[in-house]
């Protein structure tokens, strides 16, 4: 497999990018890496809000713990549910997690799950629980993405647009590579590249706004709930977007339409309303004098 990674029209041409590094013999996926660092990256400023808003850091630690595993668990499931062809004559590969396979709004559930659970078991607001969670959650989103850099994954359809990024051939899979790619195939040294548009680049992007978005809007926040609901209402504007580009989209079964794709629609509209009805509610509360949550 070449290793080779190019961005031609940004004049970035990167040799050797590898998929593992290996430790003493034993072989670590650079994908994994990036997942265990985006969790702890999450974590961390998950913590730092709580301590800055007067809630207990070591609560989000505890629901850190439990979180990270409902949400591989839940992200890993979405994923094969949905690519179960793939994995329905070999059960095995369903624990191969090295190879890539996880679907972020599966993980989004798990993890909400796991809020859902902890705050009923330690009687906390859940609300408020989402509110600070989600703010780890997308920092963790922002970095676990080039996890598909390494991979080489979750990219779009052709390009030759500013962000075109070139793949080897042989180092991508078929399935993933369409018609208009082979089309305008380049070969450079020998190599087969096709070209396509970063869409793991255009979302770890995207995510950066949202974050912004989040941290700033948080001392305006009328309501418990409605950082987390501003949340699914960023993400899922550009998930919507992007998603339509990529040439892996999970599909619907029996359909052409991509799960995500229509998930992060449905959440927006969703949240939008309940942002719009829970603010004015909210806001007449303020107006009588009323405390409203």
């Amino acid at each position: 497999m070449d290793k080779n990674i190019n961005f031609p029209h940004l004049g970035i041409y990167l040799d050797h990018v590898g998929k593992n590094i290996s430790i003493f013999g034993f072989e670590i996926a650079f994908y994994g890496i990036t997942i265990a660092v985006a969790m702890l990256a999450g974590l961390w400023i998950a913590m730092r809000v709580a301590k800055k808003t007067g809630q207990d850091p070591d609560d989000y630690f505890n629901l850190g713990m439990l979180a990270i595993v409902c949400a591989l668990l839940g992200a890993r499931i979405y994923y094969v549910v949905f690519e179960w062809e793939n994995y329905r004559n070999n059960l095995l590969e369903i624990f191969n997690l090295r190879g890539g396979g996880l679907a972020i709004y599966g993980g989004v559930i798990g993890g909400v799950l796991a809020a859902w659970g902890f705050s009923r078991v330690k009687k906390l607001n859940f609300w408020q629980l989402a509110d600070t969670a989600s703010v780890g959650l997308v920092l963790g989103q922002i970095i676990g993405r080039w996890g598909n850099f390494f991979n080489r994954e979750a990219f779009g359809g052709y390009t030759d647009g500013l962000f075109a990024m070139q793949l080897p051939l042989n180092a991508v899979y078929s399935w993933d590579v369409t018609p208009e790619m082979l089309e305008h195939l380049q070969t450079i040294g020998g190599v087969q590249y096709i070209q396509a548009h970063p869409t793991f680049l255009y979302e770890s992007l995207w995510n950066v706004g949202v974050l912004l978005l989040l941290l700033l809007y948080t001392k305006h926040k009328k309501f418990h709930g409605e950082i987390f609901l501003l949340y699914l209402l960023g993400y899922g504007m550009g998930r919507a977007w992007i998603e339509g580009m990529r040439t892996d989209q999970l599909l619907i079964p029996g359909t052409a339409l991509p799960v995500s794709q229509i998930l992060a629609i449905v959440l927006v509209v969703i949240s939008a309303v309940m942002i719009a009805v829970k603010r004015k509610k909210a806001e007449n509360a303020e107006s009588t004098g009323n405390v409203c949550e």
